[in-house]
């Protein structure tokens, strides 16, 4: 089970993101983990995933790394600061806000087919360098905070703000989100919370998953993107949906 959803998870996570979604129940799954051994043992093994898309992208599309560069280390430091409030804030809180923005989201993205199909930067300079810092100060301090679907709103904000096509959005989208999973686990291994034997076996299949998913969303372009994109996105609302109605439900 955890190999395939290794595989699976670094073959979302390379396309559009959102592996975690997978990835992480299925770690929780394995018995003797306490719930902040699965989340950093979990961490590592998308590191691997990321970092493997990552390269694929960059070699392969050239994104541009100036952008990518300082939005990832904006978003560094802003998990870290999500990290602290998620101490504590409950998470509780913060699911309703972001349920109602993916169903956002997923309208404005279905309803607009052209969107992210061609790359048509909005911004040159010093204003899209600020923008692109804004979008990873907000969606790494909401990794640190939450986490699911970052991946996913990395792209969407990059299209809708930046005017990046798909194909360009996941490759600086995926540059950005590996340096939020080291900042995690700069932290979660010096603790000790990492079990380093499922989080390798984890890692290699997430590593596959991702250098597969990352050629494939290469080859077919921002079309096959968006479709997933879609999808992922229907599955975070479900799957964050349920996490805010549960408590209430009984």
């Amino acid at each position: 089970m955890v190999v395939l959803a290794g595989l699976a998870a670094g073959w979302i996570d390379a396309v559009v993101g959102g592996g975690g979604l997978l990835q992480l129940p299925v770690v929780m799954l394995i018995p003797g983990l306490t719930p902040v051994q699965a989340l950093a043992t979990n961490k590592m093994g998308s590191v691997f995933g990321t970092a493997t898309s990552a390269a694929t992208y960059v070699r392969r599309v050239r994104p541009d790394l100036r952008t990518a560069a300082a939005t990832a280390a904006v978003a560094l430091a802003a998990s870290f600061g999500g990290a602290l409030v998620a101490a504590v804030l409950p998470a509780a809180v913060i699911r309703p806000v972001i349920l109602v923005a993916l169903v956002g989201v997923a309208v404005f993205t279905a309803v607009r087919p052209q969107l992210g199909h061609s790359q048509q930067l909005k911004f040159t300079g010093a204003a899209h360098l600020v923008r692109a810092l804004l979008i990873g100060l907000v969606i790494g301090f909401y990794d640190g905070v939450l986490g699911p679907g970052t991946g996913t709103f990395l792209i969407i904000a990059l299209v809708t703000v930046l005017g990046y096509d798909f194909l360009h959005g996941s490759a600086t989208a995926k540059i950005v989100n590996l340096c939020t999973n080291l900042g995690a686990l700069a932290f979660f291994l010096p603790q000790g919370h990492v079990v380093l034997g499922i989080g390798l076996v984890l890692g290699v299949s997430n590593l596959l998953g991702g250098y597969i998913g990352a050629r494939m969303a290469i080859a077919r372009g921002s079309g096959f993107i968006r479709v997933v994109f879609l999808v992922v996105v229907a599955a975070l609302i479900l799957r964050l949906g349920w996490d805010t109605l549960a408590p209430l439900l009984g």
